[in-house]
């Protein structure tokens, strides 16, 4: 199985020049986690639903957490995005892709060819990979064994 099978297509994604504000809208709005920062179609960075976690604890003792929107519409994606991105071409197979995920602890890997994203893999899309096989696996179980010769 490639990463170009599982990895999907339509992602949203960022500007350097959007504010944090923006990304909460859009990770509470698509039940996503991970958001690419692109310049054109040119992967720069990433924004996760733990960078937003981590930029509205600091500044939960000044801030009244009914005022953190307004606070984090005060910050630039380019303040809180990784800029050192792990990356996946489309043609590897997700076993390699997860394997990068493990020993990088990342929860998805922006999907670039040619120098362009064209999609995203994330945690959510090896497990759901996982349990399709599984099921297999427990269909073919239960399977009688067939005899040669009959």
């Amino acid at each position: 199985m490639k990463v170009r099978d599982l990895m999907t297509t339509s992602v949203a994604t960022l500007s350097v020049h959007d504010d944090l504000g923006l990304a909460d809208d859009i990770m509470k709005q698509g039940r996503i986690r991970h958001l690419p920062v692109v310049d054109g179609a040119r992967i720069v960075g990433i924004v996760s639903q733990r960078d937003l976690y981590r930029a509205g604890l600091s500044c939960l003792l000044e801030i009244d957490p009914a005022n953190m929107r307004g606070w984090l519409q005060t910050l630039a994606v380019r303040d809180l995005m990784t800029d050192q991105v792990e990356c996946i071409g489309p043609d590897e197979s997700v076993r390699s892709a997860a394997e990068q995920m493990l020993a990088s602890k990342v929860g998805c890997l922006p999907v670039v060819e040619d120098g362009r994203l064209v999609g995203i893999l994330s945690e959510t899309d090896c497990v759901a990979y996982l349990v399709r096989v599984l099921n297999v696996d427990e269909v073919r179980r239960a399977l009688p064994e067939l005899t040669s010769g009959n």
